[in-house]
């Protein structure tokens, strides 16, 4: 019976093209020629990269890197977008068990069992369940990618705006003022006298 999970036949060279692409620049498309000059990888097991990269949703059909593929190349978010492309790549997987990048070996061999209708004691079984686990090794299940790149950009946004001390100095003065108002009884010095202090003093 035909499998959708995704495997390969020597899963720990994918995990050293992995390793790879997170140093080498992102390809306007993703070929056997970049794979081999550029990432420095060549033969069978090598080439089975790209046709494992679109089932984990990494690149398009024609080979062009998605936004997944330059996330997982980001450092702060690279293991949520590595977990997001297990749950693509194993989707029928986490269907059946939305936990099923913590079970034990046992567990998920027979989840793979499930799904796939494979014997347990199979080649197939094995390359599946060996190329998750070294997949696993990349991931981050505890944040989702939205998270991370929120807190990506958080950090970029505190390293452009960082804080200076600044230090204001506020200085406010208060005077008393005696007056000793002639004896009369005409209003009209009371007014000049009122009228002089808020033009003179009480104005700013």
């Amino acid at each position: 019976m035909a499998t959708k999970l995704p495997y390969v036949n020597v899963p720990g060279t994918m995990v050293k093209i992995f390793n790879k692409v997170k140093e080498a620049q992102t390809p306007e498309r993703f070929t056997d020629d970049f794979l081999e000059t550029k990432l420095g990888f060549k033969g069978g097991p090598a080439r089975q990269f790209i046709p494992l990269s679109k089932k984990l949703g990494l690149l398009k059909s024609d080979g062009i890197p998605t936004e997944l593929y330059k996330k997982f190349r980001n450092s702060s978010t690279s293991g949520a977008a590595m977990a997001q492309a297990l749950k693509i790549g194993y989707r029928e997987a986490f269907e059946r068990n939305e936990y099923a990048n913590v079970l034990d070996k046992e567990k998920f061999k027979g989840l793979v069992v499930e799904v796939t209708g494979s014997e347990a004691k199979g080649k197939v079984v094995q390359l599946i369940c060996h190329t998750f686990e070294s997949l696993k090794k990349f991931a981050n299940f505890e944040v989702k990618l939205t998270e991370a790149a929120k807190e990506e950009k958080i950090s970029k946004e505190d390293e452009i705006h960082k804080p200076t001390e600044t230090r204001e100095f506020d200085l406010n003065l208060s005077y008393t003022i005696n007056l000793v108002l002639p004896k009369t009884e005409d209003p009209a010095v009371f007014n000049a006298i009122f009228r002089s202090l808020r033009d003179n003093l009480l104005r700013k």
